[in-house]
């Protein structure tokens, strides 16, 4: 059974969503019956499969311990870079290791949920180390960690975030509010993935397979719009369900194609996965740079971090040759836009004027585009 796919899916959905509903109308806390859920739908979507869920214990398990261990050693000896690169590794090692041993088709350690859970423990780490947390509680973490709408595609949630909303039972009109929300969410995803994204990808599949340049075009633009709808509708439905459990699970998606630059559209797609790498290696980078005063232009220090921040989620997505262009071409893009906007006085004169508005969203969107085509890995065939 897949998660936000299978009828089956959506049938249970129902069901256990109905208690969920009793719960918040009575003000009651949603958690603990949220939690058997998510361990319900995780069993059933790995479909018996027993490796894969011994996996995901013997994970989480050892991201748990490592956390609680890190807390003790962070507030016992404060703020020691060295050791904390040392528990971050250690966290982001189980995903490093599922990608490289994949590129030979072993995919040790692999199971549903490992690329998301990741960002999810290594955010406790790096928050652990900035002091912002200082003490981990089991279920929090376990079900934070498990919680069935986002556990395999996000959106990415931050911990601190998600206690507060398990800890905080909602007054019954909020929740009624949240509820219906999350309904119409729900109901739009549907809409997104199951009508619009299969209308795109028959396209797609009809006229875009060729290799030729027509071919190519179609294909490009047709397997960009697919990758938005099909997403995008798995992200409101995943949002949705997450209200009904009494969770805020942040939006993922806010009209990308309305970006007027290459900055504005990582600010508007895949919004938790753009501002995790944001908050967590770009500022980051960017700070490391500037403290050792090695390099004084500012400029230079943001296209380092683009480079870095671009190349870590192109390996991220995976160890293949397009999946790294991507990375390094929007890498290239955002460094170009940062020089341009920042050096530029006719950006500077014009910026708001409507006419240059249109060129430069034409502009972005068909840059977007062509980044979709290099993601899908289509690119590959129409090289020499």
């Amino acid at each position: 059974m897949q998660l936000f796919v299978d009828t089956e899916f959506f049938i249970w959905l129902i069901i256990l969503s109905i208690p969920a509903f009793i719960l918040g109308l009575m003000e009651k806390p949603i958690h603990i019956y949220g939690f058997f859920v998510s361990v319900f739908f995780i069993i059933m979507s790995m479909g018996g499969t027993t490796k894969a869920l011994l996996y995901m214990i013997l994970y989480i398990m050892f991201e748990h311990v490592l956390a609680v261990i890190y807390t003790g050693v962070r507030e016992r000896y404060g703020r020691k870079a060295g050791v904390y690169y040392l528990f971050l590794l250690l966290s982001i090692s189980p995903l490093v290791t599922y990608k490289v041993t994949s590129v030979t088709g072993n995919g040790i350690l692999g199971f549903l949920g490992i690329s998301y859970m990741t960002f999810k423990s290594a955010q406790v780490i790096i928050e652990i180390y900035d002091g912002q947390i200082k003490e981990i509680s089991p279920f929090s973490y376990i079900y934070m960690m498990i919680f069935f709408p986002v556990v395999t595609s996000g959106p990415i949630d931050r911990s601190r975030r998600f206690d507060s909303d398990i800890n905080n039972p909602l007054p019954r009109s909020q929740y009624l509010e949240l509820a219906g929300k999350g309904l119409f969410k729900i109901l739009l995803g549907v809409l997104y993935k199951v009508i619009i994204a299969k209308t795109f990808y028959q396209l797609m599949t009809w006229y875009g397979m060729d290799i030729s340049l027509k071919s190519g075009i179609i294909y490009m633009y047709t397997y960009g719009l697919y990758l938005f709808f099909d997403f995008a509708g798995y992200s409101l439905m995943a949002v949705g369900s997450s209200y009904i459990f009494g969770i805020k699970t942040p939006d993922n998606f806010n009209k990308p194609f309305l970006s007027c630059d290459i900055k504005e559209f990582w600010d508007r797609w895949h919004i938790t996965l753009s501002h995790w790498f944001r908050d967590y290696i770009f500022s980051r980078v960017t700070m490391g740079l500037m403290k050792t005063k090695k390099i004084r232009s500012r400029l230079t220090i943001a296209c380092i971090a683009f480079f870095v921040n671009m190349g870590i989620m192109g390996l991220w997505h995976g160890l293949t040759s397009y999946y790294i262009a991507y990375g390094l071409y929007h890498a290239t893009l955002l460094s170009i836009t940062e020089v341009y906007q920042k050096k530029s006085k006719f950006h500077k004169a014009h910026k708001k004027d409507k006419w240059y508005r249109i060129i430069s969203w034409f502009t972005t969107m068909n840059l977007v585009f062509f980044g979709f085509f290099i993601f899908s890995g289509r690119i590959m065939k129409f090289l020499p």
